[in-house]
């Protein structure tokens, strides 16, 4: 992409948190107002199309960071700077642009490095020492009284093709900002603290998702990571060394624990007018690529009987996956993600196609139901198009279990920080899945506008926004400093 697409101004729009404005309400100069966090009492304004947004632009300032001062015997409590964070956010907005406003930034694009390089410009700038593995994961270290496995904080800055600006990249900027604070206040944890942003979380460029936390937990090796490959037949290993983010250190640590901050990617939060969910756990996800083998064939004389188009095979499946969702709804749901062919062209019959599937429910039993009805319409989808079905990957996740002492620190923080918040489950896939594997770890979501995401419309409220990393900045410290 070139520069001049990259440098543009970054659009925001309309809300109905606090004074019904979002993302640019709150812009310094731009007639801002204070809003509640708990209470949601105007109605939403209309929303507006990315492309009819007025840009704004943030103006930066000085202000004091730290909170109050605790009792004796607590430990600090600070306050992030919102501006500087901002600002950080809407210059990740303006890198990998997509077309309607939102991010279009693929895992290991040229716009995935240029991002990356902005952040360890960010690190060095604060003085935070950073280190890359094998997997393109980046890490910046906070130093600790004691040279002790860290507390892992962060999320993912690549995007879906067309994605919005805050999915993960939320998460990890708020780690770094958090790590600026304390320094700023002249705080040393008792435990080191280390930013993390994983790489191709999404999965939008190389399936599947959340590959290098699954190698980082043990889950996957790192033979298997390096030989995925995209649509042009790329291998992630040749995309990680073509953008210089292949790093030495080897795949996975120890760590004392990891917190991540996400938008909810869902309407409960910003419906119901509250600042911050506390995940308590996750639908169980079941995943399925299947490839349908059959023939090419003229789609003229060819007689129907004698045909094996796999596309059409691909095609009575995709359907079969979409009943069963609406069979399991509200609570479970299934989806046809993708779906490519072969040749895929007019006058000939497609030869291969290739179904990526899932099913996810908030009941495990009830998930690993709808994944034996789904395999089960495999076959019969083949059977009825006269072609051959394999099932070529499976995947699941969702039924970790969070740390309920994590989970605590979160809801302490929220208490004492009087910001409103619930126990919620995620029905979406997160890095924090895989960790959980091997580290107590914690999730914390904060709403997003009308619950859309992966999408360029995505937007945040802003206040609500920069309280949630306020109450995931205590739960951090709290865990790095407890005894």
């Amino acid at each position: 992409m070139g520069h001049k697409a990259e440098e543009r101004s970054v659009p925001c729009a309309p809300s109905r948190f606090g004074s019904g404005r979002l993302s640019d309400g709150w812009l310094r100069g731009t007639g801002a107002q204070s809003c509640s966090l708990v209470k949601f009492e105007l109605p939403q304004a209309p929303h507006t199309p990315p492309q009819a947004r007025k840009s704004r632009t943030l103006a930066p300032r000085t202000r004091t960071r730290r909170l109050r001062k605790n009792a004796k015997g607590s430990p600090p409590v600070f306050s992030i700077d919102e501006d500087r964070l901002w600002r950080d956010l809407m210059r990740s907005a303006q890198i990998g642009p997509g077309r309607a406003g939102g991010l279009s930034r693929l895992s290991l694009s040229d716009a995935d490095g240029k991002v990356r390089r902005q952040l360890l410009d960010w690190a060095e700038e604060a003085g935070l020492p950073a280190e890359v593995d094998a997997a393109g994961n980046m890490f910046l270290r906070l130093a600790g009284k004691a040279d002790v496995p860290p507390v892992l904080v962060g999320s993912h800055l690549d995007t879906q093709v067309a994605g919005g600006r805050f999915d993960g990249i939320l998460g990890v900027l708020a780690g770094l900002e958090i790590c600026r604070t304390l320094k700023d206040n002249g705080h040393v944890p008792a435990r080191p603290i280390e930013v993390v942003n994983w790489t191709n979380e999404e999965g939008a460029r190389f399936a599947p998702p959340m590959m290098a936390s699954a190698v980082f937990s043990g889950a996957e090796t790192l033979h298997w990571l390096y030989d995925r490959r995209d649509d042009e037949d790329v291998r992630l290993l040749d995309a990680l060394e073509a953008i210089g983010f292949r790093g030495a250190a080897p795949v996975g640590k120890p760590i004392d624990s990891y917190f991540e901050l996400h938008i909810e990617q869902g309407p409960e939060l910003f419906d119901k007018g509250i600042t911050a969910g506390i995940v308590t756990g996750g639908f169980a996800v079941r995943g399925i690529l299947a490839k349908f083998h059959g023939e090419t064939a003229h789609t003229g004389p060819t007689p129907m009987a004698r045909r094996k188009n796999a596309l059409v095979g691909a095609a009575i499946a995709a359907a079969a996956v979409d009943a069963i969702g609406h069979a399991n709804a509200p609570v479970g749901k299934a989806t046809v993600a993708r779906l490519t062919a072969w040749p895929n062209k007019p006058g000939i019959l497609s030869s291969y196609a290739e179904l990526t599937i899932d099913a996810r429910h908030a009941d495990p039993h009830v998930a690993d139901t709808m994944r034996e009805e789904m395999l089960s319409a495999l076959k019969e989808a083949a059977k009825s198009a006269n072609v051959q079905v394999e099932v070529a990957g499976e995947w699941r996740f969702g039924d970790e279990t969070f740390d309920e002492g994590c989970i605590q620190l979160l809801r302490d923080a929220a208490i004492a920080r009087g910001v409103s918040h619930r126990d919620i489950l995620s029905q979406a896939g997160h890095d924090a899945y895989y960790v959980s594997r091997v580290a107590p770890t914690a999730i914390l979501f904060s709403p997003c506008v009308d619950g859309i995401t992966h999408n360029e419309a995505e937007d945040v409220p802003r206040e609500a926004t920069m309280a949630a990393v306020n109450v995931l900045m205590d739960a951090v410290l709290a865990r790095a400093n407890r005894p």
